[in-house]
Protein backbone atom coordinates (compact mmCIF):
# COMPACT_ATOMS: atom_id res chain seq x y z
CA UNK A 1 0.00 0.00 0.00
CA UNK A 2 2.90 2.57 0.70
CA UNK A 3 4.13 2.40 -2.92
CA UNK A 4 0.88 3.27 -4.15
CA UNK A 5 0.77 6.23 -2.36
CA UNK A 6 3.99 8.94 -1.90
CA UNK A 7 3.67 8.89 2.10
CA UNK A 8 5.70 11.69 3.84
CA UNK A 9 6.56 11.63 7.65
CA UNK A 10 6.83 14.56 10.00
CA UNK A 11 8.22 14.17 13.23
CA UNK A 12 8.83 17.24 15.33
CA UNK A 13 11.86 16.83 18.04
CA UNK A 14 13.14 18.68 21.10
CA UNK A 15 15.88 16.72 22.59
CA UNK A 16 14.47 13.30 21.69
CA UNK A 17 18.15 11.40 21.60
CA UNK A 18 17.19 8.82 23.24
CA UNK A 19 13.60 8.30 21.67
CA UNK A 20 14.12 9.13 18.50
CA UNK A 21 16.22 6.14 16.73
CA UNK A 22 13.62 3.65 17.93
CA UNK A 23 10.82 5.92 16.00
CA UNK A 24 12.98 5.98 12.86
CA UNK A 25 14.06 2.01 12.81
CA UNK A 26 10.43 1.33 13.29
CA UNK A 27 8.51 2.91 10.26
CA UNK A 28 7.54 1.07 7.55
CA UNK A 29 10.09 0.93 4.68
CA UNK A 30 9.06 2.46 1.30
CA UNK A 31 7.98 6.25 2.66
CA UNK A 32 8.76 8.85 0.10
CA UNK A 33 10.21 10.59 2.95
CA UNK A 34 10.97 11.44 6.31
CA UNK A 35 11.34 15.05 8.19
CA UNK A 36 12.47 15.60 11.82
CA UNK A 37 11.63 18.81 12.69
CA UNK A 38 14.14 19.79 15.07
CA UNK A 39 12.58 22.36 17.64
CA UNK A 40 16.16 23.94 18.70
CA UNK A 41 17.54 20.26 20.48
CA UNK A 42 20.66 20.73 22.23
CA UNK A 43 21.48 16.68 22.57
CA UNK A 44 22.24 14.87 20.36
CA UNK A 45 18.47 14.64 18.24
CA UNK A 46 19.82 16.08 14.69
CA UNK A 47 23.04 13.44 14.78
CA UNK A 48 20.29 10.69 15.74
CA UNK A 49 18.00 11.85 12.82
CA UNK A 50 20.61 11.90 10.10
CA UNK A 51 21.76 8.10 11.49
CA UNK A 52 18.61 6.80 10.94
CA UNK A 53 18.01 8.18 7.62
CA UNK A 54 15.71 11.32 8.27
CA UNK A 55 16.16 14.93 6.82
CA UNK A 56 16.09 17.00 8.90
CA UNK A 57 15.00 20.65 9.11
CA UNK A 58 15.02 23.36 12.27
CA UNK A 59 11.93 25.09 12.99
CA UNK A 60 13.83 28.29 14.87
CA UNK A 61 10.82 29.23 16.49
CA UNK A 62 10.07 27.15 20.31
CA UNK A 63 6.74 25.36 19.59
CA UNK A 64 5.09 21.91 18.73
CA UNK A 65 3.19 23.84 15.74
CA UNK A 66 5.86 25.39 14.84
CA UNK A 67 7.92 22.44 14.04
CA UNK A 68 5.24 20.85 12.26
CA UNK A 69 4.72 23.74 9.96
CA UNK A 70 8.61 23.40 9.41
CA UNK A 71 8.13 20.13 8.64
CA UNK A 72 5.33 21.10 6.32
CA UNK A 73 7.01 23.82 4.16
CA UNK A 74 10.00 21.45 3.60
CA UNK A 75 8.08 18.84 1.95
CA UNK A 76 8.84 17.29 -1.64
CA UNK A 77 6.20 18.27 -4.26
CA UNK A 78 5.84 14.30 -4.64
CA UNK A 79 4.33 13.86 -1.19
CA UNK A 80 0.67 13.26 -1.35
CA UNK A 81 -0.15 11.49 2.18
CA UNK A 82 1.56 13.45 5.39
CA UNK A 83 1.85 11.67 8.46
CA UNK A 84 2.37 13.57 12.03
CA UNK A 85 3.77 11.47 14.57
CA UNK A 86 6.01 12.22 17.90
CA UNK A 87 9.51 11.50 18.59
CA UNK A 88 9.06 10.31 22.02
CA UNK A 89 8.23 6.33 21.56
CA UNK A 90 5.01 6.43 22.90
CA UNK A 91 3.40 6.12 19.34
CA UNK A 92 3.93 2.40 17.39
CA UNK A 93 5.13 3.60 14.14
CA UNK A 94 4.50 0.39 12.28
CA UNK A 95 1.07 1.23 12.69
CA UNK A 96 1.50 3.88 10.27
CA UNK A 97 -0.18 1.47 7.41
CA UNK A 98 -3.11 1.56 9.78
CA UNK A 99 -3.51 4.96 10.01
CA UNK A 100 -2.84 6.24 6.04
CA UNK A 101 -5.39 3.08 5.11
CA UNK A 102 -8.38 4.87 4.93
CA UNK A 103 -6.91 7.95 2.61
CA UNK A 104 -5.86 5.41 0.51
CA UNK A 105 -8.85 3.49 0.02
CA UNK A 106 -10.31 6.91 -0.41
CA UNK A 107 -12.58 7.23 2.56
CA UNK A 108 -11.08 10.17 4.24
CA UNK A 109 -9.42 13.12 3.77
CA UNK A 110 -7.94 13.15 8.06
CA UNK A 111 -7.73 10.00 9.91
CA UNK A 112 -6.58 10.86 13.85
CA UNK A 113 -4.93 8.24 15.35
CA UNK A 114 -7.33 7.38 18.99
CA UNK A 115 -5.39 6.09 21.67
CA UNK A 116 -9.02 6.21 23.68
CA UNK A 117 -10.17 3.59 21.01
CA UNK A 118 -7.01 1.80 20.83
CA UNK A 119 -4.89 0.21 23.06
CA UNK A 120 -2.88 2.50 25.83
CA UNK A 121 -0.52 1.27 28.29
CA UNK A 122 -1.24 1.88 31.93
CA UNK A 123 0.20 5.18 32.84
CA UNK A 124 1.01 6.41 29.27
CA UNK A 125 -1.79 8.67 29.58
CA UNK A 126 -1.97 10.73 32.64
CA UNK A 127 -5.09 11.98 34.58
CA UNK A 128 -4.45 15.34 33.49
CA UNK A 129 -4.27 14.09 29.64
CA UNK A 130 -7.49 12.06 30.34
CA UNK A 131 -9.22 14.87 31.50
CA UNK A 132 -7.78 18.09 29.27
CA UNK A 133 -8.78 15.07 26.33
CA UNK A 134 -12.25 14.34 27.26
CA UNK A 135 -12.95 18.00 28.15
CA UNK A 136 -11.58 19.44 24.97
CA UNK A 137 -13.42 16.69 22.43
CA UNK A 138 -17.01 17.17 24.63
CA UNK A 139 -16.40 20.50 23.37
CA UNK A 140 -15.60 19.82 20.05
CA UNK A 141 -18.88 17.78 19.73
CA UNK A 142 -20.93 20.80 21.31
CA UNK A 143 -19.72 23.73 19.52
CA UNK A 144 -19.00 21.75 16.02
CA UNK A 145 -21.48 18.74 16.13
CA UNK A 146 -18.29 16.03 15.46
CA UNK A 147 -18.20 13.26 17.77
CA UNK A 148 -13.76 12.57 18.48
CA UNK A 149 -12.48 10.72 20.97
CA UNK A 150 -9.31 11.98 21.06
CA UNK A 151 -6.32 14.77 19.53
CA UNK A 152 -3.68 12.19 19.58
CA UNK A 153 -0.78 13.40 17.84
CA UNK A 154 -0.35 10.26 15.65
CA UNK A 155 -2.41 11.55 12.51
CA UNK A 156 -2.73 11.22 8.61
CA UNK A 157 -3.68 13.84 6.17
CA UNK A 158 -4.29 13.89 2.24
CA UNK A 159 -2.08 17.12 0.68
CA UNK A 160 -4.60 18.63 -0.49
CA UNK A 161 -6.57 18.81 2.64
CA UNK A 162 -3.47 20.09 4.62
CA UNK A 163 -3.00 22.80 2.07
CA UNK A 164 -7.14 23.51 2.45
CA UNK A 165 -6.63 23.64 6.14
CA UNK A 166 -4.49 26.35 6.06
CA UNK A 167 -2.38 25.52 9.76
CA UNK A 168 -1.16 28.41 11.55
CA UNK A 169 -1.31 27.58 15.39
CA UNK A 170 3.23 27.39 16.45
CA UNK A 171 2.30 25.92 19.59
CA UNK A 172 -0.09 23.44 21.58
CA UNK A 173 -2.97 24.21 19.80
CA UNK A 174 -1.75 23.06 16.69
CA UNK A 175 -3.88 19.28 17.08
CA UNK A 176 -6.93 20.64 17.58
CA UNK A 177 -7.16 23.28 15.39
CA UNK A 178 -6.40 20.69 12.51
CA UNK A 179 -9.29 18.87 13.96
CA UNK A 180 -11.82 21.64 13.59
CA UNK A 181 -10.75 23.17 10.68
CA UNK A 182 -11.09 19.78 9.35
CA UNK A 183 -14.65 19.90 10.53
CA UNK A 184 -15.20 23.92 9.16
CA UNK A 185 -14.02 22.60 5.02
CA UNK A 186 -16.61 19.79 5.14
CA UNK A 187 -13.69 17.31 4.79
CA UNK A 188 -14.46 13.81 5.49
CA UNK A 189 -12.49 12.57 8.68
CA UNK A 190 -12.40 9.29 10.57
CA UNK A 191 -10.42 8.26 13.70
CA UNK A 192 -8.76 4.59 14.17
CA UNK A 193 -7.47 2.60 17.10
CA UNK A 194 -4.02 2.72 17.83
CA UNK A 195 -1.58 1.72 20.70
CA UNK A 196 -0.21 4.06 22.64
CA UNK A 197 3.22 3.62 25.30
CA UNK A 198 4.53 5.05 28.05
CA UNK A 199 7.23 7.69 26.64
CA UNK A 200 10.70 7.44 26.67
CA UNK A 201 11.76 10.37 29.02
CA UNK A 202 9.75 12.97 30.99
CA UNK A 203 7.31 14.96 28.72
CA UNK A 204 7.77 18.50 28.23
CA UNK A 205 4.15 19.52 28.40
CA UNK A 206 2.39 17.13 30.54
CA UNK A 207 5.02 16.05 32.86
CA UNK A 208 5.09 20.01 34.31
CA UNK A 209 2.82 22.20 36.13
CA UNK A 210 3.40 24.85 33.82
CA UNK A 211 3.44 23.08 30.79
CA UNK A 212 0.32 21.12 31.42
CA UNK A 213 -1.46 24.82 32.00
CA UNK A 214 0.08 26.53 29.20
CA UNK A 215 -1.14 23.38 27.05
CA UNK A 216 -4.67 23.34 28.40
CA UNK A 217 -5.42 27.25 27.90
CA UNK A 218 -4.46 27.06 24.59
CA UNK A 219 -6.51 24.13 23.78
CA UNK A 220 -9.59 25.27 24.83
CA UNK A 221 -8.83 28.97 23.54
CA UNK A 222 -8.47 27.62 20.32
CA UNK A 223 -11.54 25.48 20.27
CA UNK A 224 -13.23 28.74 20.88
CA UNK A 225 -11.87 31.12 18.81
CA UNK A 226 -11.82 29.07 15.66
CA UNK A 227 -16.24 28.33 17.03
CA UNK A 228 -15.89 32.44 16.43
CA UNK A 229 -14.16 33.05 13.48
CA UNK A 230 -15.94 30.26 11.45
CA UNK A 231 -18.76 29.50 10.00
CA UNK A 232 -22.21 27.53 11.46
CA UNK A 233 -21.05 23.87 13.67
CA UNK A 234 -21.03 21.01 10.87
CA UNK A 235 -23.82 18.50 12.15
CA UNK A 236 -22.93 15.18 11.18
CA UNK A 237 -21.87 11.50 12.40
CA UNK A 238 -18.23 10.16 12.16
CA UNK A 239 -16.77 7.85 10.24
CA UNK A 240 -15.67 4.88 12.03
CA UNK A 241 -12.66 2.20 11.19
CA UNK A 242 -11.68 -0.18 13.28
CA UNK A 243 -9.49 -2.30 10.49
Amino acid sequence: MVKSRHIGVIIPALNEEASLGHVLADLPSGLAEVIVADNGSSDGTVGVACQGGARVVEATRLGYGSACLAGIAALSEKVDIVVFLDADYSDHPNELLRVVKPIVEGRADLVIGSRVLGDAQPGSLLPQQRFGNWLATRLIRLLFGHRYSDLGPFRAVSRSALQRLAMHDPTYGWTVEMQIRALQEGLAVTEVPVSYRRRIGRSKIAGTVKGTLGAGFKILATVFLLRLRGGAPLVQEPLSDQS
